[in-house]
């Protein structure tokens, strides 16, 4: 019984050839060698982006108020529309609003 037992590789006449791993290509196959993969193109780095326009910060809120004597008094006219919080913009010949776009023109002969 321990004759009829054999492995399988034992079994094969001595002519033939051991059978290959599944990773490694055949003896006689190097005609039918896997095609080899192009190596991966680098992709050129992009520098650091430039910001465009001006850069956003708080306004300074101390400006907008005078002190005097102990009290706190406020330096710029507050918008008529919008309400308190929201200063009139000071230009040449008029007051803006930023926020609701209302303008007070002055007169001419003052």
């Amino acid at each position: 019984m321990a004759e009829e037992a054999k492995p399988a590789e034992e079994a094969k006449p001595a002519g033939e050839a051991k059978e290959q791993p599944a990773g490694a290509p055949a003896a006689g196959a190097a005609s039918e060698a896997k095609p080899v993969k192009k190596a991966d193109k680098k992709k050129e780095k992009k520098g650091k982006r430039v910001r465009t326009g001006r850069k956003h910060f708080k306004s300074d809120v101390y400006k907008f108020y005078k002190v005097e004597g102990g009290k706190a008094t406020a330096s710029k006219k507050p918008c008529p529309r919008c309400g308190a919080g929201t200063w009139l913009a000071e230009h040449k010949g008029r007051l803006y609003c930023g926020r609701c776009t209302y303008t007070i023109f002055e007169k001419r002969g003052q």
